[in-house]
């Protein structure tokens, strides 16, 4: 019989609205299916999208999900900067809109590595201490540099000093970051991708197997005594694939589910 709170098992795929914290849907997964919950990146409370959402056992799965690629839509307002990179923040200084052939240059030199400076309300830590947590108490740092890779941008229209882009990007890119190197803010902002993962696929009803959380890992199988070694630890199984017996996830990478 499976221990409280490791099951049901699997992903679940969230398609959040604008206004609730990432933590307040996952909380109210756990408590809908009295299942651990975890999730595999958050998203600002301002924003929308997808969120991966995995339940029981299947949390330890985690960090092969945290590192995906993602996909955003955003509205980006070139009138203004803000303190927090979105409309959230403080105005910090108002701009005059570039011509349209300026901005698609600047979304174009946008495209590779990239080096962006992380927003203020942000999780890194600074000297020990969440960045937004020092924003909200008006502590005022410099917020370090971090390489990015972009992918792709594409700005998709321009009206009104407002520009809506296509942005495909490396895990820990931060879009609102993007919007400041460009001279603005994120007025929307909405996940749509995340690796092998649409928004378009998102069911809160509907609970993906551990087998299917992975997809983009190979498939080994394995007889029952092969299985069996693996979960006790007699036998470590190969790196960056997905171990199956009977149609179940035995491991992958060294991360052992329970049966």
């Amino acid at each position: 019989m499976p221990a409280r709170g490791l099951s049901p098992s699997g992903l679940v795929l969230v398609d959040k609205p604008e206004g609730p914290s990432s933590f307040a849907l996952v909380r109210g997964l756990r408590d809908r299916t009295g299942a651990r919950a975890g999730h595999a990146g958050t998203l600002d409370p301002f924003a929308s999208g997808l969120l991966l959402v995995l339940l029981g056992s299947s949390t330890r799965l985690a960090r092969f999900l945290v590192g995906l690629d993602k996909r955003y839509l955003t509205e980006i307002d070139l009138h203004s900067r803000t303190s927090t990179g979105d409309r959230e923040g403080d105005e910090l200084e108002r701009l005059e809109p570039p011509p349209r052939p300026e901005l698609e240059a600047a979304v174009a030199g946008l495209e590779g590595e990239v080096e962006l400076r992380v927003p203020a309300a942000s999780a890194v830590k600074i000297e020990g201490e969440r960045a937004y947590k020092l924003h909200r108490r008006g502590v005022e740092v410099e917020m370090p540099l971090r390489r990015s890779r972009v992918d792709s941008a594409r700005l998709l229209e321009y009206e009104e000093g407002v520009a809506r882009l296509d942005l495909r990007v490396g895990s820990g890119t931060y879009v609102r970051a993007i919007a400041d190197a460009l001279g603005g803010h994120c007025r929307t902002l909405r996940r749509t991708e995340v690796g092998p993962f649409s928004v378009e696929d998102a069911d809160e009803g509907r609970i993906l197997s551990p087998l299917e959380t992975l997809p983009f890992l190979p498939l080994v199988e394995v007889d029952e005594e092969e299985a069996r070694a693996i979960r006790t630890g007699r036998r470590r199984c190969e790196d960056q694939v997905r171990v199956v017996h009977g149609g179940g996830l035995v491991a992958v990478n060294g991360t052992v589910l329970p049966e």
